[in-house]
């Protein structure tokens, strides 16, 4: 209930939405993946969940061992909580307009609680501030709030000694140091039963509190010190810079301005590497074993992710990248499937036992087993990018070229092996024709390239292997009678990423044999609007969403396809997935729509923005000229 005398709070709340209400039994551990926003300052990210908890952050950087983890374990995992102190209470969160600065609004039988949380962004990308800053004020009637402190450092394993001090509290542990500034330094913290610290205090009209937490600090300073004010608006402002540049102006912008601020979010900025996601083992199915550490750069992942970032203006991202390829790729072993943030070696795959996983979905797991996969389709990921950044303006080096051109020789020989493909199954190696057409979009846009850099030689060279490939393709990539392609040599099975086909270029838009595929796989592999990756056994056991990511792949297939009205209904169903913020996470079930897995997921967010664009061109076109052939807008639109 809205406290009185709160009219323009309650205009907030009508275009916030149906807000979450939390009980006296309300159970953190039930609480939806999707039930939270993010917040980073490109270097880590937080998730904030709407009943006031950071439960999941890992200091300094995206795959440190976690200081808050209640997002795995209640119990174990530790979090930093601002909230009403008594039930019942109604929850709100958004995002401040073009910007990753959230706003949660609490509303209670006496007031209305406002906390305002943001990780300080500066225009250095290498400074290290690793800082979280919490504001509470009050704008109406009077609300005792609850501030709850309980870190666990190491996944939960180490949980430190937590002292007074005069400005706050002070946690220390094998792990590390974190210390918790609070602008009212009269509160009283209390012991809870289970670890950590409470207290408790009333906040009026006009009152506000700041609370900071500082990794690593050498002891509790004042909050004023850190100088919230300031950082604050700093934040914002250039939040709101970059938002600027967005160059989309389509029906979709302001789900495509979101989809761009969680993906600059999942870029560490020091490096330019982009992780898949913030988080690990968050459940593709609720009690499942698909529980995965995403908190790596799979080369393939960050090259589709830039490619998209690149399409809608924000070709620096698209460079930062380019230098980290550049840095990485090792002459003598060529590109690695998935790197950590700084180029290194992903860590084996551990499970944590001590745990109970997120929805009771265990195993927990860190580091990634599929870091000694072979997976083939990623040289093409790269390339095509990289092409795409000439053609929007960008300049790439001549060492990022040389990078370049070495992997593509290395596809030279590659590609005419089987693989793990691009779903890393964990049942062996096939022929994967997706593999084989990533390959081919390798030859294909590296021909080109090579042209810029004054290599006829090899211009040639990859043109006849394009060829080569493509042949190979038609000849073995197909069922028995030719109708449609197929997602192994040999074996009539469907796969959502044979929807690339189209979107590739692979063949003209008006060919039987890529409709026909479209149709099968949306036949075979869609629930509604929703599209599994596949549904064959992988080596891995248990259910799972559907893929996000393979929903905008149908879009855009639809689309190129001159079928745009389907296109765009699939589109809208998507997006209307999107959790109360914005945010996608990996996987779907498409019975209720409860987002899976990990989150936010940068695939679901490249795929958003190359589907809107996709699409709004499409529909631009058409309502040009209707005389247009549908497989001739389809071309014209690939050409985005």
């Amino acid at each position: 209930m809205i406290a009185p005398g709160a009219m323009d709070l309650v205009t907030l709340t009508k275009q916030l939405g149906r807000p979450f209400v939390f009980d006296a039994d309300h159970d953190p551990a039930k609480l939806p993946i999707a039930a939270r926003a993010m917040i980073g300052n490109g270097r880590t990210a937080a998730l904030v969940a709407v009943d006031g908890s950071i439960d999941w952050l890992c200091l300094p950087r995206f795959d440190s061992p976690s200081v808050f983890g209640r997002i795995l374990d209640g119990r174990r995992g530790g979090e930093m909580a601002v909230r009403p102190a008594s039930r019942p209470f109604e929850s709100l969160q958004r995002y401040d307009p073009d910007t990753n600065v959230l706003e949660t609004l609490f509303t209670t039988e006496r007031g209305v609680l406002r906390v305002v949380d943001f990780m300080p962004w500066s225009d250095d990308p290498r400074a290290s501030i690793d800082e979280v800053h919490r504001r509470v004020d009050c704008p109406s009637g009077e609300v005792e709030l609850e501030i709850v402190f309980d870190p666990r450092f190491d996944y939960g394993r180490d949980v430190p000694i937590i002292s007074t001090a005069e400005h706050g509290l002070f946690a220390t542990g094998k792990g590390g140091r974190l210390a918790l500034s609070v602008s009212r330094p009269s509160l009283a913290f209390q012991t809870l039963p289970d670890g950590g610290m409470r207290a408790t205090t009333t906040l009026r009209p006009g009152q506000h509190l700041w609370l900071v937490l500082d990794w690593n600090a050498d002891g509790v300073a004042s909050a004023a010190s850190y100088r919230p004010y300031e950082h604050l608006r700093t934040t914002r402002r250039m939040w709101r810079e970059w938002s600027a540049r967005l160059t989309y102006d389509g029906p979709w912008r302001h789900h495509v301005l979101r989809s761009a601020l969680a993906l600059k979010l999942l870029v560490y900025r020091p490096t330019g590497a982009v992780v898949a996601a913030p988080t690990t083992s968050l459940p593709e199915w609720p009690g499942g074993t698909r529980n995965w550490d995403y908190r790596f750069t799979w080369a393939r992942d960050a090259a589709m992710t830039i490619r998209a970032a690149n399409l809608i203006g924000y070709g620096a991202e698209a460079r930062e990248f380019y230098h980290f390829i550049r840095d990485c790729v090792d002459d003598d072993v060529g590109l690695e499937l998935m790197y950590t943030v700084d180029g290194g070696r992903v860590p084996i795959e551990v499970e944590l036992g001590h745990l109970d996983g997120s929805w009771g979905a265990r195993p927990v797991r860190i580091g990634n087993g599929a870091r000694d996969q072979i997976q083939l389709d990623t040289t093409g990921a790269i390339v095509d990018s990289a092409q795409l950044f000439e053609r929007f303006g960008g300049t790439l080096t001549l060492h990022a070229w040389n990078k370049l051109s070495s992997i593509v020789t290395r596809a030279e020989s590659a590609w005419r092996d089987p693989d793990h493909g691009i779903w890393e199954p964990r049942h062996g190696v096939r022929h994967n024709v997706h593999s084989k057409l990533m390959n081919w979009l390798a030859f294909d846009r590296g021909s080109h390239l090579a042209m810029t850099f004054g290599r006829r030689d090899l211009s040639a060279r990859w043109t006849k292997c394009a060829a080569e490939v493509h042949a190979d393709i038609c000849a073995n990539g197909m069922d028995a009678a030719k109708r449609h392609f197929v997602s192994i040599y040999g074996e009539d099975r469907p796969d959502a990423s044979l929807l690339l086909l189209p979107t590739q270029g692979f063949l003209p838009d008006d060919d039987p044999r890529i409709a026909a595929t479209v149709e099968w796989v949306r036949d075979t592999l869609a629930s509604g609007p929703f599209v599994y990756r596949y549904h064959d056994a992988d080596g891995v056991g248990g259910p799972e969403g559907a893929f996000v990511l393979c929903g905008f792949w149908l879009v855009e297939a639809l689309a190129l396809l001159g079928r745009l009205d389907e296109a765009r209904e699939i589109f809208v169903a998507h997006v209307d997935a999107a959790n109360h913020v914005g945010l996608l996470a990996e996987e779907i079930a498409p019975s209720d729509r409860m987002l899976l897995g990990n989150f936010p997921q940068a695939f679901s967010h490249l795929g958003l923005i190359n589907a809107a664009c996709r699409i709004d061109l499409g529909l631009r076109l058409r309502d040009e000229g209707s005389t247009r052939a549908p497989h001739l807008v389809g071309t014209i639109v690939r050409k985005v």
